[in-house]
């Protein structure tokens, strides 16, 4: 074969495997970029020391439990003096201390945010706006037996009799006045007793302070005058059927929107505030036959302020307007028309 032919070929094939190499290249350059899947990055937890935050909304007034507080890190530039923090302070000391200033859910709990049983203020500040503090006796049996608590709830009921002069018995009668009063005080004492295991202790106490409205706490002055106020306690779980008297009564508005957080403030409303309203009563023949039903007849209400009621007058006597017929029966003698029967 020709020298110069077969150098021609050699270099045909060398140009021919060159530009196959750069089309390939050329090719796999211009292929579409893959994305390279990314992995989270790993949340950092927070370091610092730990303090005491609100687990939820907690109003001026309200009396911190054993739920109402945990610990929770917090940025140690940010950390305050007046904050509870892990290892310095005993949070179950808080327990039963009343909110002074209010704190929102997840707000670090300040010591001037607090004040404790038996401080000055104490009672000031575990009142409700607008409400008042109203102290009432009690004996063991009208007291439930010493098993009523700050921080329970409480009907209040009156048991009074009406006599009158020269009756011998009298209208017996008892009558809720009052429904869901708080409870702030036992005798003297703010919070409850424990012994040295943490039990709480019942013990008998002869007067409890309540928490009311202003016109409740004019009515309860009223009932003490009166008669006898025992306590009636009320279950800790929500009353529904008191829930759906109120609905029905038109006391609450049910809202129409909100879901399920608009309805849960509704029942907590309810479920914080005293009613004085569709009171109900027994009366002595409802609990013995032998009982009156009711009011002696010299007992009979009149309007208040108005004059004594003036006694009946005696009814006038017949005078007839045409002829008459005196008939005489012994010492007797009436008068018949002429005409009557």
């Amino acid at each position: 074969m020709d020298v110069r032919r077969l150098a021609l070929m050699v270099g045909a094939l060398m140009v021919a495997a060159v530009s196959a190499v750069m089309a390939r290249s050329l090719f796999m350059g211009s292929a579409t970029p893959q994305a390279a899947a990314s992995m989270p990055a790993a949340p950092v937890a927070p370091t610092g020391p730990e303090v005491l935050v609100a687990t939820r909304a907690m109003p001026v007034g309200t009396i911190i439990g054993p739920d109402s507080f945990r610990y929770q890190p917090w940025p140690s530039e940010l950390i305050e003096k007046a904050y509870f923090i892990r290892g310095q302070s005993e949070a179950q000391t808080l327990v039963g201390t009343v909110v002074r200033q209010a704190t929102s859910a997840g707000q670090p709990i300040t010591q001037g945010s607090l004040v404790k049983p038996g401080d000055r203020g104490f009672l000031a500040a575990a009142l409700g706006p607008g409400m008042r503090a109203v102290t009432v006796s009690v004996s063991a049996q009208s007291g439930v037996a010493g098993f009523v608590f700050p921080g329970d709830r409480v009907d209040l009921i009156l048991a009074s009799q009406v006599t009158a002069s020269g009756d011998d018995q009298p209208l017996r009668a008892s009558e809720t006045i009052v429904r869901n009063l708080r409870v702030l005080a036992t005798d003297q004492r703010t919070d409850k007793v424990t012994d040295e295991q943490g039990k709480t202790m019942v013990s008998a106490f002869s007067s409890v302070t309540l928490e009311t409205t202003p016109r409740i706490a004019e009515k309860i002055a009223v009932a003490q005058s009166i008669g006898t106020l025992s306590l009636s306690l009320r279950p800790l779980a929500n009353d529904t059927a008191e829930l759906e008297r109120a609905i029905a009564a038109g006391e609450v508005d049910v809202p129409a929107t909100g879901g399920a957080k608009a309805e849960k403030d509704m029942i907590l409303a309810i479920a914080n505030r005293p009613s004085d309203s569709d009171t109900s009563y027994t009366l002595g023949a409802d609990v013995s036959r032998f009982q009156r039903r009711s009011v002696p007849v010299a007992q009979q209400p009149m309007a208040m302020g108005g004059p004594a009621p003036a006694p009946a007058a005696p009814a006038p006597a017949y005078q007839p307007t045409g002829p008459v017929v005196r008939v005489a029966r012994g010492n007797a003698v009436s008068v018949v028309a002429l005409g009557a029967k």
